[in-house]
């Protein structure tokens, strides 16, 4: 269900905005979306589990927190971003 820390890496590196960034929304938008794909895929198995359906609400919350933000900030940025994640139709 999480991600590894290889998948995570390369997460980071195909969205930081520079060398060292890990923190960036962009960054924490493309992890979240990646657990939140995880956990989607989990819940096709296992239907009943209430637990972590409630970390996947709390993880699509923070997710929808940090692009309205980025939206905010940065209109260019933010439909950048959700091209590349494919998030919006």
């Amino acid at each position: 269900m999480s991600v590894t820390a290889e998948r995570k890496q390369e997460i980071i590196s195909d969205n930081a905005r520079g060398s060292t960034d890990t923190g960036s929304p962009e960054v924490q938008v493309a992890i979240l979306t990646e657990r939140i794909s995880n956990l989607t895929e989990h819940f096709k198995t296992h239907a009943k589990d209430n637990h972590s359906r409630r970390g996947l609400l709390m993880m699509v919350n923070k997710r929808r927190s940090l692009l309205d933000y980025l939206r905010k900030e940065d209109e260019a940025r933010y439909l950048a971003l959700i091209a590349k994640l494919g998030l919006r139709k």
